[in-house]
């Protein structure tokens, strides 16, 4: 809950700091602006992924645990054909 919080936070001051570089007419500080502002929205939208992801599991454990089962058994597969 406090990254959305941070997020949303960032994403405004990068919208401030869009509209402060505009009105100012400085391209750099619009630039940051608009990168600060969609780099929030972008970890935002990586945050609920997160959180669905948490509800799924927490719902039904059993698949998420046998796609973490799989996934180790490859790598330790992978790991294994590297070192013979």
């Amino acid at each position: 809950m406090f990254d959305k919080a941070k997020s949303k936070v960032e994403e405004t001051a990068g919208k401030g700091q869009e509209a402060l570089g505009k009105a100012t007419g400085d391209s750099t500080m619009t630039l940051e602006g608009k990168v600060r502002k969609q780099a929030a929205k972008a970890c935002y939208s990586v945050n609920d992924y997160i959180d669905s992801i948490k509800a799924k599991t927490t719902e039904d454990p059993i698949p998420a645990l046998l796609i973490a089962g799989g996934v180790g058994f490859l790598l330790a597969k992978i790991f294994r054909a590297r070192h013979h």
